[in-house]
This record gives structure tokens, C-alpha cells and sequence, in this order.
């Protein structure tokens, strides 16, 4: 079996250089490499924040941009203080989906829409929980 080195989203949106823009001031990204078409449209830029990298690049026929009918994952961070990187998505113009709170399954967090149709939730652990009281924290949200 091959082993996997290393896994990172790959986000497609509409106007690339400006989302770059975003995840710098939102996350403090930094911009590792960026590689353009002829046509100045983006082909490939990572970013990196911290030990967490992932790209950006314009969408096209292969790979729309949500906003263009293509698909859009949520992808999840835990950081060490969810309130400041909210504020900081928020600043940046992100859209509130859920804001942070704190919830029963031991963390504190809330979800955001980035101007470019990607959602990210945002959370920071607040309780060492076992997965049987999770589940059981889980269930109560639901009855």
C-alpha cells in the first residue's frame, strides 16, 4: 500500500489573487508559491499558516469555483483561540453561518462562509471529553 505523504485542500474560486488577499489578513497566510497562466488566471498558489498549507486557483471548465456550480468542502481548524480567528475572518469578509459559541461537545467554536463560497469552521477545545461522552453530549443536541 502507498503511503500518503502529505494531504491538503485545493480550493477553486472566482478570482484567486483576491482570495490570497482574504487568507493572508484572515489566517496571517503566508503565500509560498504562485504560479499564473499566460492569462494572468491562476493556476496554482499555496498558502501557509502555521503547520496548515493549502491552495487556491481560479476556477475554469475542470475545477469551477462554487460560485460557478462547482462543489465546496467545509474544512475544519482548530486554533488556539476560535473568538480572534472569527473576528479576523469577519474583518476580512467572511460571512457568519454559526457564530462562536461555546458547545456541549467540549469546544468552542462556529462556521464561516469566505467570499469565495468555501466554509470554515472555526473551533478551539475548551474539554478533554472521551468519544462515549461526545456521543452522548452529541445525542442530547438532538432530542
Amino acid at each position: 500500500m502507498t503511503r500518503i505523504e502529505q494531504l491538503y485542500p485545493r480550493l477553486p474560486v472566482r478570482g484567486a489573487d483576491a482570495a490570497i488577499a482574504f487568507y493572508r489578513d484572515a489566517f496571517g497566510a503566508d503565500l509560498v508559491e504562485r504560479y499564473a497562466a499566460p492569462t494572468g488566471e491562476v493556476v496554482h498558489a499555496l498558502l501557509r499558516a502555521g503547520d496548515v498549507v493549502w491552495a487556491v486557483k481560479d476556477g475554469d471548465e475542470y475545477d469551477p469555483a462554487p460560485s460557478e456550480g462547482g462543489g465546496s468542502a467545509i474544512l475544519a481548524l482548530y486554533v488556539a483561540d476560535a473568538d480572534a480567528v472569527g473576528a479576523a475572518l469577519e474583518k476580512a469578509g467572511a460571512t457568519v453561518r454559526f457564530p462562536i459559541s461555546d458547545q456541549p461537545y467540549g469546544e468552542r467554536g462556529g462556521r464561516f462562509t469566505d467570499p469565495y463560497g468555501h466554509q470554515w469552521m472555526v473551533a478551539q477545545r475548551t474539554e478533554d471529553l472521551t468519544p462515549e461522552e461526545v456521543e452522548e453530549r452529541t445525542r442530547a443536541m438532538f432530542e
